[in-house]
């Protein structure tokens, strides 16, 4: 599964623009990275793992199981 939607799936119902608030990006930067035209720079990617408590690896490289 592209790790844009998993991000997507992630995000549940919070609204991308309360999620980028949250994670201290744009809402347009979220948008790109859930439509797959754009992938964080690799402090964003931390801060979003940590956000959902997850590891880099779950939700951007892995196909494991991630909820």
């Amino acid at each position: 599964m592209p790790f844009g939607e998993k991000l997507r799936e992630l995000r549940g119902n919070l609204s991308q623009k309360e999620l980028a608030n949250r994670l201290g990006i744009t809402k347009s930067s979220l948008a790109m990275y859930e439509r797959n035209e754009r992938i964080p720079r690799d402090e964003v990617k931390v801060r979003i793992a940590k956000y959902f408590g997850l590891t880099v690896q779950e939700i951007f490289f892995g196909n494991s199981e991630y909820i």
